[in-house]
């Protein structure tokens, strides 16, 4: 299979669209004109009042497919009304899928936890409780991004239900209450992986384990704003259930802090060392990715980075009206797509050496 050329079909649509717009090689007139129609299809499936529409409901399964390939009753009496209530208790009508998944937690992971810690613990429900929060992570993490950065991911008329349930729902997946908001939004995007970013991956060899393994010590500077959700976990420890308490927030307050270190980590581990505090050149994009089907395309990183209050469907529609801004060792060259003409005559072995010097350690000396 060569990876420059194929388009994998489980990818979602506006996935599809983007990747076969920017493969595509034609002449200047002629792609502009493409580009527009490409940009235009995807504004449709983001707007309610286009016949295109096309609400994100469950991750697994396009609503579009859904509707060619469910019982017409079905339809009917059961996923029409359901997206028709979800959009009004949503902030925005594409995203039934966050009260899909907000039901999700309270219908399954809050009572679980419950049932742990004051009914019946069993070894085989505490390892399937833990794998099903994994599983939930990363998709939580997501929502939790667009929560923070949009103020709420539920209409107005919810708003003390959107305030409160991070607080329930938080510690069940690894978060612990506020650090995330502190973090991510309050320093992450204020340095932008820059030198006084705490997160920044600029410092290190990107290429290197041993790195890696010094990269978690600055999530040690997010304490401050864990030490309440600490000693609600330690209560629960000492005056609960000491086994349900490791395994219902113990465990996946290990397993998010590793993954969130990860995701940042790969999400800048290519910095140019000649603009690194460039969005477009210390940022990634990634679009051939299963992280934008079930995380809110996460892929879409640069895009998030130019504009951190961007709503997540509208990052493929910015990325091909900004293709021309974007600046950008074998096997991951030949997943590149070229966005501009100085790219497009780049040679497999210069797409190859860029991505290797983009991964060097910074020196201490740059900052002088």
């Amino acid at each position: 299979m060569d990876p420059s050329a194929f388009i994998d079909p489980y990818l979602t649509l506006p996935d599809q669209l983007v990747l076969q717009e920017l493969l595509k090689n034609e002449d200047a007139k002629s792609k502009t004109k493409k580009t527009s129609e490409t940009v235009q299809t995807l504004q449709s499936l983001n707007n309610p009042t286009e016949v295109g529409f096309d609400p994100t409901v469950f991750q697994f399964w396009d609503t579009h497919q859904l509707h060619t390939q469910l019982p017409l009753f079905v339809q009917k009496y059961a996923l029409n009304p359901y997206i028709a209530w979800a959009q009004e208790v949503a902030r925005y009508p594409t995203d039934v899928v966050m009260v899909t998944h907000l039901s999700i937690y309270f219908g399954m992971s809050i009572p679980s936890a419950i049932w742990l810690h004051c009914y019946h613990f069993t070894w085989v429900h505490r390892l399937l409780h833990w794998i099903l929060h994994v599983w939930f992570a990363g998709t939580y993490t997501l929502m939790k991004h667009q929560y923070v950065h949009m103020n709420g991911v539920l209409a107005p008329k919810y708003r003390v239900f959107d305030r409160l349930f991070p607080y329930l729902v938080d510690p069940l997946v690894g978060h612990t209450w506020n650090s995330y908001y502190y973090h991510h939004v309050k320093h992450h995007h204020v340095e932008g992986n820059g030198p006084a970013d705490l997160n920044s991956t600029m410092w290190y060899d990107r290429e290197s384990i041993t790195d890696f393994a010094c990269y978690p010590k600055y999530a040690l500077k997010t304490a401050l704003w864990e030490g309440s959700n600490y000693y609600f976990i330690y209560l629960m420890w000492r005056y609960v259930n000491h086994r349900a308490a490791f395994c219902v927030f113990i465990l996946p307050l290990l397993t998010l802090r590793l993954g969130l270190m990860a995701g940042n980590w790969g999400q800048h581990a290519f910095v140019d060392p000649d603009d690194p505090t460039s969005d477009f050149r210390s940022s990634i994009t990634l679009i051939d990715v299963a992280s934008n089907r079930f995380c809110f395309n996460d892929g879409y990183h640069t895009s998030h980075h130019l504009h951190p209050c961007r709503h997540w469907r509208d990052h493929p529609v910015a990325l091909l009206k900004d293709r021309d801004r974007y600046k950008d060792y074998e096997y991951l060259a030949k997943c590149m797509v070229p966005l501009g003409a100085e790219q497009a005559k780049m040679t497999l072995q210069e797409w190859a050496d860029m991505l290797r010097g983009r991964m060097r350690r910074f020196l201490k000396e740059y900052l002088q």
